[in-house]
C-alpha cells in the first residue's frame, strides 16, 4: 500500500470512529462497535466472544482480515515455573453475567500460595503478531474496564517479570527465567488504585534497582469494592483504567475514567524505589561535568541515566539569596550557588506523565519473550496481586487521544444483563 493510500485509509478509519462517538452506545453491540472502530486496534476481549467449539475460549475482536484472534488459555504460572500447584481452568474465573460489554471475569483472592491463575496468550502464539508491540518507534495503549476489590498489581499486558530474583519464594523454583517485560497496565503499584502504565526497554531492571521502574500513575484512584457486593453496587463501581505510551512525545501516561491528571513525587531521594531514578538523574549530570564529582559513580551505565529535558524552565522561584527552584515539565530542581560553586538537587519528579525516551523491549525469539496475560503476570514473589472483576481488555498500537479515552471511559455504568452471543 503506497503512502497516499495509507493516509486515505487512516483518515477514513478516524472519520468512522468519530461518527460512532456521536451515536448512542446503549447496547453492548454499539459499545463493541465503538471500540473496534478506533484506529490502531490490535485486540479487544469483551469476554462474550468465544470459540464455537472445543474449549470455547475467549476470543478477541480484531481488525478485519486478521487471522489471529488471540484465544485465551487458563494457566497457573506457579505450576509452570515451580512445578507445584493445581492446573487452572476457566472454572477458576467466575462470570458476572453482565458488565460494560455484557460479561466480566473475576480474579479471585486465591488462598493457596501454589495457585496463581491467569488468562494468557502464550508467547508461541503471539510472537511477531500485532499484539507483540516492541522496538524503537512503537507506541501502545492498553485499556481495561475493571472493578477493583483489592491489590495494586497487573491487569493486562506482556510483563513477564522473571523468576530469577533471589527471594524466599524462589528457593524451590524449577525454572529460572530472566524478565521479559514489554508493556502492561497495573492497578497502581506504588500508588494503589491508580492507573499505572509500565514499559521496559530491556525486559529487566532500571537504574540499577532490581525492578523495572519506568511507570506512571494517574492522579485519580479507584476505590476498593468487595467483589461479592450486591449487583447494584457492582454496576456503579466500574472504572476505566488506561495507559498510553506516545513514542514521539516520549511520554507514558496513566488515565483513570478518562482523566490523566498531573502527579508529582516530592523529595524523590526519600522514596524507596524512585530514589534510584533520582540517582540516575544525578549520575547523568555528573558525567557531563569536568572531573570526578562528589557522589559520582564512574561505573554507572550511561544507558541507565535519567535526564528529562531541562533546557528552559517553565517557572523560576527564588527560595533564598543562594537558591532558586527551577520547574520543568518532568522535574523540579533546586539550583544553589555558593562561593562560585553550583549544586543541583532534584526535589520533585513527575509520575504522570512519565518521561520515557526508549523503545519497547524486543525479545529476539518466541523462546525468550513473555506471554500476554490478563489478571496476573509471572513474577518471583507470587503475591495474590489484583483481585476484582475485569469486564474488557483492549490493546492499540498507538497512543490514544484524550477524547478517545474519555469516550471509552463512559462505558460500564449501565451494563446489559443478558448479552447476545457474538
Amino acid at each position: 500500500m503506497d503512502l497516499q493510500a495509507m493516509k486515505i485509509r487512516t483518515a477514513l478509519s478516524t472519520l468512522l470512529f468519530f461518527s460512532n462517538m456521536t451515536a448512542s452506545a446503549d447496547t453492548t453491540e454499539d459499545r463493541v462497535a465503538t471500540v473496534t472502530s478506533i484506529p490502531g486496534l490490535v485486540a479487544f476481549w469483551d469476554f462474550v466472544r468465544r470459540e464455537d467449539q472445543g474449549e470455547q475460549r475467549f476470543l478477541a475482536h480484531v481488525p478485519p482480515g486478521t487471522v489471529n484472534s488471540f484465544p485465551l488459555d487458563a494457566g497457573n504460572y506457579v505450576r509452570d515455573f515451580w512445578g507445584v500447584g493445581p492446573e487452572a481452568s476457566y472454572a477458576d474465573f467466575p462470570l458476572m453475567g453482565r458488565g460494560p460489554f455484557g460479561e466480566a471475569i473475576r480474579i479471585c483472592a486465591e488462598k493457596d500460595p501454589d495457585f496463581r491463575p491467569f488468562l494468557e496468550v502464550p508467547r508461541s502464539r503471539l510472537h511477531g503478531s500485532p499484539l507483540d508491540i516492541k522496538g524503537a518507534g512503537k507506541s501502545v495503549s492498553v485499556v481495561v474496564w475493571a472493578i477493583r476489590e483489592s491489590g495494586n498489581h497487573a491487569l493486562a499486558g506482556i510483563w513477564h517479570e522473571g523468576t530469577d530474583l533471589k527471594e524466599k519464594e524462589t528457593s524451590t523454583i524449577q525454572k529460572v527465567a530472566r524478565g521479559q517485560r514489554q508493556y502492561a497496565l497495573f492497578a497502581g503499584l506504588n500508588k494503589p488504585g491508580s492507573a499505572c502504565g509500565h514499559v521496559s526497554e530491556n525486559g529487566a531492571s532500571s537504574f540499577l534497582n532490581r525492578y523495572a521502574l519506568h511507570k506512571c500513575n494517574s492522579l485519580g484512584i479507584a476505590r476498593e469494592v468487595p467483589a461479592d457486593s450486591p449487583p447494584e453496587t457492582l454496576d456503579a463501581s466500574w472504572h476505566c483504567f488506561a495507559m498510553t505510551f506516545d513514542d514521539k512525545a516520549d511520554e507514558l501516561t496513566g488515565w483513570l475514567d478518562g482523566e490523566a491528571g498531573e502527579r508529582w513525587l516530592e523529595n524523590p531521594k526519600d522514596d524507596k524505589l524512585i530514589s534510584f531514578a533520582r540517582n540516575a538523574w544525578r549520575q547523568g549530570h555528573f558525567r557531563h561535568e569536568a572531573g570526578m564529582q562528589e557522589g559520582e559513580d564512574p561505573d554507572f551505565p550511561a544507558d541507565q541515566f535519567y535526564n528529562p529535558p531541562e533546557e528552559t524552565p517553565l517557572s523560576v522561584e527564588r527560595l533564598d539569596d543562594h537558591t532558586e527552584r527551577r520547574s520543568y515539565r518532568y522535574t523540579k530542581v533546586d539550583v544553589s550557588t555558593r562561593d562560585g560553586l553550583v549544586s543541583r538537587e532534584l526535589v520533585a519528579l513527575k509520575l504522570n506523565p512519565w518521561w520515557y525516551p526508549h523503545g519497547i523491549y524486543s525479545p529476539p525469539d518466541d523462546g525468550s519473550g513473555g506471554p500476554f496475560t490478563i489478571g496476573r503476570v509471572i513474577h518471583s514473589s507470587r503475591s495474590v496481586g489484583f483481585t476484582g472483576w475485569i469486564g474488557g481488555v483492549a490493546v492499540f498500537d498507538r497512543a490514544l487521544t484524550a477524547k478517545e479515552i474519555q469516550t471509552l471511559s463512559a462505558f460500564g455504568r449501565e451494563p446489559v444483563a443478558h448479552p447476545k452471543p457474538r
